[in-house]
């Protein structure tokens, strides 16, 4: 192997950093030269001479990608995204760490993400390791006063401090909260509680405490528990509390990650995916019994939060690897956006 000075170029930074590896290196002194010969000689695998096609590739892709992110950036940079996380991409360990890296990307690009999430796995393992049965009606646990304190514990206590943790150890920084935190949302009972126990809904928002937060660039971390007006707990639906988020905050978009591709024409054809639709449209679609089941909730959620000021909001699958990067710095998107 022989080395020529004008000509020696470094691939990996392990043995030396300089400002551009991709210039020559200006060698002015016979030791710093032998120097480099003998790092080279001592380790052939880790420098090489010259880049190779591979690699120029590789990082021209790259490269390419970033250039072709920067109007999606430039049009969501210092924007609220509310993005509500659950189903397979939290049960999944490769899809959680995905969302997570996504999230902590978006917020280093200037977005400003807030994070909310239930638990519903969580909550099963937690119920039946402790010898209490799981029971739903109409799609809702049923949730007595035993129950909502383990749900409290597991979304709150597990769950919501694991995410945080997850988030500041891939370089953001989370902070980790409830509705009974500052009163930011006020629980009420549902219609018939008399059926459901202490399952509620979001009866107002005070984001109050999440302002300075979303300013001093902190992701907040949002369990899916609350208090009505006498502190009584209760289980609110996660769509529901990302939803209303969204409206008080003014977000740019909200984003629910799902266990379906989004909305479809014909709900037996995965490739049937509507990519676009407008609030007049979604209802059609209801009316005529193209929606329903599960998927009726989520699309509700996200009209109501259009109806109060969101821009979009966006049905996306969550079993998609990086899915809130395509949603939100492509054209493609990973779901259905409605539009207001």
């Amino acid at each position: 192997m022989s080395f020529t000075p004008n000509t020696l170029r470094l691939s990996s930074p392990n043995f030396l950093r300089y400002p551009n590896p991709n210039l020559p290196l200006p060698v002015s002194k016979p030791c710093l030269l032998h120097c480099l010969k003998s790092s080279l000689s001592d380790h052939p695998a880790s420098l090489a001479l010259a880049p190779t096609q591979e690699s120029l590739t590789r990082a021209q892709t790259r490269v390419d990608i970033l250039s072709e992110s920067l109007p999606f950036i430039q049009k969501f940079r210092g924007k609220t995204i509310v993005v509500k996380y659950g189903g397979a991409a939290m049960k999944s360990q490769p899809l959680q760490a995905s969302v997570i890296n996504d999230l902590v990307l978006l917020s280093v690009v200037g977005l400003r993400p807030v994070f909310v999430h239930g638990g519903g796995p969580e909550i099963n393992h937690w119920l039946s390791r402790l010898g209490i049965e799981s029971i739903f009606r109409d799609g809702l646990r049923v949730t007595d006063s035993s129950t909502i304190e383990i749900v409290t514990m597991v979304l709150v206590g597990k769950v919501n401090k694991h995410l945080v943790a997850l988030i500041n150890k891939a370089g953001a920084t989370a902070v980790g909260l409830s509705g009974l935190d500052g009163r930011l949302f006020t629980a009420r009972p549902k219609p018939n509680s008399a059926q459901l126990g202490f399952v509620g809904d979001v009866a107002r928002v005070d984001p109050t405490i999440l302002r300075p937060l979303i300013e001093n660039n902190h992701i907040p971390v949002i369990a899916s528990v609350a208090a009505d007006e006498n502190g009584q707990s209760y289980n609110i639906n996660a769509d529901t509390v990302a939803g209303e988020l969204a409206a008080a905050l003014g977000a740019e978009k909200l984003i629910l990650l799902t266990d379906v591709p989004g909305i479809l024409e014909n709900r037996d054809d995965p490739g049937s995916l509507v990519k676009e639709i407008g609030i007049k449209g979604v209802k059609k679609m209801m009316e005529e019994g193209k929606i329903a089941g599960g998927m009726i909730p989520k699309v509700n959620c996200c009209v109501r939060s259009l109806a109060q000021g969101v821009r979009t909001a966006s049905i996306i699958d969550g079993r998609l690897p990086h899915s809130l990067l395509l949603e939100i710095l492509t054209d493609e998107g990973a779901g259905t956006m409605i539009t207001g």
